[in-house]
């Protein structure tokens, strides 16, 4: 990896980024993603959005890819929430998808 790209990644990361769980589609190598825009640190690619779109078309028609999905959104609802009552509220729910998706794996 080099000197730039981890830069790169590093500045996303603390910036909000998020780690992706999909591999690089060139490399297989961790991604990360901030405003849409994902960067391999491995080989520092930007995957073209049309190979993206059809590789989260592919793995978002398992019910686990679904419940992944809205984890990632209250999650990302999570981090937004001032009101800790409301907080509580979203953990509650997050726990509970993080069950449903563990029994869904097994």
């Amino acid at each position: 990896m080099s000197e730039n790209i981890r830069k790169k990644a590093i500045e996303m990361l603390l910036s909000g980024a998020t780690l992706l769980s999909e591999p690089c589609p060139y490399c297989k190598g961790v991604r990360v993603m901030k405003d849409g825009d994902a960067l391999c640190v491995s080989c520092g690619k930007s995957p073209d959005k049309e190979i993206e779109k059809q590789s989260q078309e592919v793995e978002s028609d398992t019910p686990v890819k679904k419940l992944e999905e809205k984890l990632q959104s209250m999650t990302n609802e999570l981090s937004k929430e001032k009101d800790p009552e409301k907080q509580q509220i979203i953990l509650k729910s997050i726990n509970l998808l993080i069950d449903t998706i563990s029994k869904l794996k097994k």
